[in-house]
């Protein structure tokens, strides 16, 4: 896959991510795009890598930047799409999310 590219503004979503301990910049999107991909985020000149997360229930990306502790909130990224893991799919329980968030995270470690 080569790199697909998105840029907006970070908005509030619902809070979940960060409840998970994953907190998220979100931003909406135009396309519909669904599941869990390897990719980075460029924010004011700096690039971070991140799990990227999109689902078809609403056109928002949702991207938890690794070794990132901020406050995005109205600042514009740019988003880069760089390998697709897996598909999006529901969990039975909190605990099983969170399990495939950290499998998620350390496989984009290793890609990277």
């Amino acid at each position: 896959m080569s790199p697909e590219t998105y840029k907006g503004i970070v908005i509030h979503g619902d809070g979940y991510g960060r409840r998970l301990g994953y907190p998220t910049a979100n931003i909406e999107i135009a396309e519909p795009l669904t599941g869990v991909f390897a990719g980075s985020v460029e924010i004011e000149g700096i690039t971070y890598h991140a799990a990227i997360f999109a689902s078809e229930r609403r056109p928002i990306l949702e991207a938890h930047l690794l070794d990132f502790d901020g406050d995005l909130y109205g600042k514009e990224i740019e988003v880069h799409i760089e390998k697709r893991l897996r598909d999006a799919r529901n969990f039975d329980d909190e605990r099983e999310l969170r399990a495939a968030i950290s499998a998620d995270i350390a496989t984009i470690r290793a890609h990277f």
